[in-house]
């Protein structure tokens, strides 16, 4: 796997992680992706742990290596392939890199556009829709109700600045995460992807038993 950094994991590993935790993506995670799908094997946390101690003995439990890894989920540069209980083990879960996919040339602008959340931010279109792909998510198309959740909790931190590119990336992840944890029997999975089923399209057999036993009450009373 090329290990030269593109520009957006440049800025990402420039933000407010740990040396560790750059390490831990940069000698751990990024050599060993499969340059097709973005995802790396299974997490080995003997095989971590004997990279991050190469030269002191720093790390000896797998939480320690669990935190390294939520430094790299906050900024963006890795993200769980499947849902994950963040106060278990990673071990074994599987990880894709969203920013190693995408070409420099592509969203260079994107880079330089530093701003603070404004009322009417939209994310960056083709950004999205390419992002959304990488993550796992089908249903890309996102409600008002999503991008106004999105910009009112950053409206209140005035003092934050990002790109397009991030501001872009971080509500990728948002509807992701919030579609997750807010409904998960409306999420259904092809594979490794994630698609948000239609309201009023599919309907469980507990749905349908109820429906036929309420009609069945109905037609009997009706009929007495």
């Amino acid at each position: 796997m090329d290990t030269w950094l593109n520009e957006a994991e440049q800025k990402a590993l420039n933000q407010a992680v740990s040396n560790d935790a750059r390490v831990l993506y940069l000698m751990g995670l990024r050599p060993t992706v499969d340059g097709t799908t973005g995802n790396t094997p299974a997490l080995n946390y003997k095989s971590l742990l004997s990279m991050l101690n190469a030269k002191e003995s720093k790390f000896n439990l797998g939480r320690q290596v669990n935190n390294l890894i939520k430094e790299l989920l906050h900024v963006e540069l890795v993200s769980f392939v499947e849902e994950v209980d963040l106060n278990k083990s990673f071990n074994g879960k599987i990880l894709t890199l969203p920013l190693l996919r995408i070409k420099p040339d592509d969203y260079s602008q994107l880079h330089l556009q530093w701003q603070k959340m404004s009322a009417n931010w939209t994310p960056n279109t083709t950004l999205y829709q390419d992002l959304a792909k990488l993550v796992g998510i089908i249903d890309s198309e996102f409600s008002d109700h999503e991008l106004g959740d999105f910009v009112a909790y950053w409206l209140g931190r005035p003092q934050t600045q990002f790109t397009q590119f991030q501001w872009t990336q971080k509500f990728v992840f948002n509807v992701k995460q919030k579609r997750l944890a807010k409904n998960i029997k409306a999420i259904h999975k092809v594979g490794n992807q994630i698609v948000t089923a239609k309201a009023g399209v599919v309907a469980d057999e507990n749905a349908k038993n109820l429906v036929a036993k309420y009609s069945s009450k109905a037609k009997t009373t009706s009929n007495s």
